[in-house]
């Protein structure tokens, strides 16, 4: 990489980033400034977006470790600017086949969080790179080999360990302690974990991405490297059932996105077991009301996002799941007469005193709920080309560092985690419950803006369950208010998280307080850690002007020309 644009893409402010240059053809937003560089090399070199989303991807498992990697999973959303078509990609890790509904009971009891987590009973089979296999199949230009060099290259020869990874290595120095490559990688020869601005070499990653470059995702799911895997996961003293038929057997799925219509714009998210029904949800309650009216930090503001968010997650509490394994009333939950009778429960003067699941289309009995927990170990990518292709991708290996587990340079996911531990509640299976070879619900929500069929957003967060709240906001902010993505991407938190409305500390939505528990709002204060990746396309004539933001509460930069 360019020595200067590396200090370009971390000295110059965001701000100034999101306008650089004046009329840029492509852009890259991610989560970390060397994987926007590398998404870009892509481009410049006559790569598609999904070759930029590649090439990306490979370099945020090695400097984003705790976030995302080849060993979790992903959802994808791709528009084919010259085919005009929107696809959706879901490469979401799944259960083990021998997987049973009580992985997580122990004594009948389900297991505390943090022992379920560690090790290698949480692990899922990963996705991710079996996805963006098939993807750039299907949307890739550049040769699969040449998307893993700056990966490569930066895994050889080091990087400085960045402020956000530092803290995450320390916070978690025991957990990873406890596992022996880990803790070789992170910590010095005097056991200290590895602080800001120490250069990080990950040679075996190297090695890794060089095989996954030469052999295709097999690599990962064939041979040495998925026997190490299975090794790992089933050696551990809290083991998992994964196995070399699970690892060669996982197939991602390509299908339609969802689509919901928002005042000038139709929205777009990949399907279930994804969260983006749940913002397309709070999105066609909002319709009901004058958001564009609505001082952006204002309470009236916050109190139409808080309690659409709780009838939605009342929703999708209940009725969300692997759509292969639950009947998931995906077109009732978006019906228009559904949420017109679901936005009727609004008001801006007085809370929901207990949000409940509706009854879409007569399904019946709504079934037991089961809120999902929080997690942070997730990133996401923004990517337009100049030729108009596109790509949103939310990427994780669930909690930071995923199982703690370390092979080849690459961590393993936990995201058996985002399973119910209980299998049923009040006597009736819960939608979410383990089952061999199902993929657990998720919050990740990457999603589209079109505007008279053109594409005009592009956007993504991580945060767990909290993802939901962030882009719902995130697209009231550029839709309704017309804020500019870097505003978007910074605006102080609103959102809801299950029956509760969440505010961001240290902000002036902390302010609002007072006025929403007045009205009755159940309210906590609290760090809301997002990472907001967006993309705007702004049209001025026949031409097309782009415009890019970086959440600042993470390192992520905006990389265009």
């Amino acid at each position: 990489m360019p020595r200067g644009l590396f200090a370009l893409l971390l000295l110059v402010p965001l701000e100034a980033l999101a306008q650089s240059p004046a009329t840029p053809r492509q852009m890259v937003v991610a989560g970390h400034p060397l994987a926007a560089e590398a998404g870009l090399a892509m481009l410049r070199a006559g790569g598609t977006a999904l070759d930029a989303a590649v090439a990306a991807q490979a370099v945020l498992t090695l400097v984003e470790p705790q976030s995302s990697g080849i060993g979790g999973g992903a959802f994808l959303l791709h528009w084919s600017g010259e085919a005009r078509r929107l696809t959706a990609w879901d490469g979401r890790e799944t259960a083990p086949a021998a997987a049973r509904p009580d992985l997580f009971l122990r004594n009948g009891a389900p297991m505390p969080l943090e022992e379920a987590a560690l090790g290698g009973r949480a692990v899922g089979v990963p996705g991710v790179l079996r996805m963006l296999e098939e993807a750039h199949r299907a949307h890739g230009r550049l040769p699969w080999a040449e998307l893993f060099a700056p990966a490569i290259r930066l895994a050889e020869e080091g990087f400085p360990v960045s402020a956000r990874l530092a803290r995450a290595i320390a916070a978690h120095a025991a957990a990873l302690r406890a596992d022996p490559g880990a803790r070789a990688l992170f910590f010095g020869p005097e056991g200290a974990p590895l602080s800001e601005g120490a250069r990080l070499a990950n040679p075996a990653l190297a090695a890794t991405l060089r095989a996954v470059a030469e052999q295709g995702a097999d690599a990962l799911h064939r041979g040495p490297i998925a026997a190490e895997i299975v090794r790992a996961v089933r050696s551990h003293p809290n083991p998992g059932v994964l196995t070399a038929d699970d690892l060669a057997g996982y197939a991602p799925r390509r299908g339609e996105a969802l689509c919901l219509p928002y005042r000038v714009h139709v929205v777009c998210g990949p399907p279930p077991p994804s969260g983006a029904l749940a913002v397309l949800q709070i999105l066609g309650l909002l319709g009901h009301l004058e958001m564009p009216a609505l001082p952006p930090g204002g309470v009236d503001a916050a109190m139409a996002l808080g309690e659409a968010g709780r009838l939605a997650f009342a929703d999708r509490n209940a009725y969300l799941a692997d759509p292969g394994f639950v009947a998931v009333p995906v077109a009732g939950l978006l019906d228009a007469g559904y949420l017109t009778a679901r936005a009727q429960l609004l008001s801006l003067d007085r809370a929901l005193a207990q949000p409940r699941p509706g009854n879409p289309r007569r399904f019946g009995p709504a079934p037991p709920v089961q809120p999902a927990r929080v997690e942070g170990g997730t990133s996401h990518l923004s990517i337009l080309d100049a030729a108009g292709n596109a790509v949103s991708m939310t990427t994780t290996i669930e909690g930071p560092f995923g199982a703690g587990l370390l092979v080849r340079g690459f961590f393993l996911n936990n995201q058996l985690t985002d399973f119910a531990f209980r299998p049923e509640s009040e006597g009736r299976p819960l939608a979410n419950r383990v089952e061999g070879g199902k993929r657990p619900r998720s919050s990740m929500a990457p999603l589209m803006a079109f505007r008279e069929g053109e594409l005009e957003v592009i956007a993504g967060s991580p945060g767990g369950a909290r993802i939901i709240g962030f882009m719902a906001r995130a697209m009231v902010a550029m839709l309704d208010w017309n804020l500019d993505p870097q505003a978007a991407a910074a605006q102080p938190h609103v959102g809801a998280l299950h029956e509760g409305v969440e505010l961001e500390e240290g902000t002036a939505a902390a302010a609002l307080a007072p006025d929403l528990i007045a009205r009755g709002v159940p309210v906590q204060v609290r760090e809301m850690n997002s990472g907001l990746n967006l993309i705007r396309v702004r049209r001025e004539g026949e031409r097309r002007r782009l415009l890019g933001g970086a959440d600042p509460r993470r390192e992520g930069a905006v990389a265009a020309e």
